[in-house]
C-alpha cells in the first residue's frame, strides 16, 4: 500500500469516526445502532466523563465538543489544512480518552480505541504526501495564477 493510500485511509477514517459520532448525537443512526441516539443521552455521557465540570456548563462543553467534531470532520473529509487539522484531531481524541480513563477508566479508552485513533491522527499529520486533496488543487491554483 502506497503512502498516498494510507494518508488517504487514516484522513477519511477519521473524519468519519467524527462524523458518525456527530451523527449519532443527533438521532440521525438508526437506534439499534446508536450509542446515544440523542442530544440529551449524549450531554449525560459528556457530563459522566466530565464530572471535573459544573452541570451548568455541561451542556456547552458537548456543543463544543460537537462544533470541533463537525469542523474537524469535514476539513479532514475534503483535505483542508490536513497537517493542522490533524493535529488538532489527535489532541481532541487524547483529551476525551483521557477524560474517559480519568473518570470512568482505562478499559474504556481501550476499548474504543481512542489512544490508537489519536495516535493514528498525529500520524496524519506528520505525512507530507497529498492525494485527493483540496489543498492540492488551492496550491495548484496560487501556482498558475503567479505563473501568469
Amino acid at each position: 500500500m502506497t503512502k498516498k493510500l494510507i494518508k488517504l485511509f487514516l484522513r477519511l477514517s477519521i473524519s468519519a469516526g467524527f462524523l458518525s459520532a456527530v451523527a449519532d448525537r443527533f438521532g440521525w443512526w438508526s437506534p439499534d445502532v446508536s450509542v446515544w441516539g440523542t442530544w440529551d443521552k449524549f450531554v449525560d455521557y459528556t457530563q459522566l466523563i466530565n464530572p471535573w465540570f459544573p452541570s451548568g456548563v455541561i451542556a456547552g462543553v458537548a456543543a463544543v465538543a460537537t462544533a470541533a467534531e463537525i469542523i474537524l470532520g469535514f476539513f479532514l473529509l475534503v483535505g483542508f489544512r490536513t497537517e493542522l487539522f490533524a493535529k488538532l484531531s489527535g489532541f481532541l481524541m487524547l483529551a476525551f480518552g483521557l477524560a474517559m480513563t480519568f473518570s470512568i477508566g482505562m478499559k474504556a479508552a481501550f476499548d474504543y480505541s481512542v489512544f490508537a485513533a489519536s495516535a493514528g491522527a498525529f500520524a496524519l499529520s506528520v505525512m507530507k504526501e497529498q492525494y485527493l486533496e483540496v489543498d492540492v488543487l488551492i496550491a495548484k491554483q496560487r501556482f498558475d495564477k503567479n505563473a501568469d
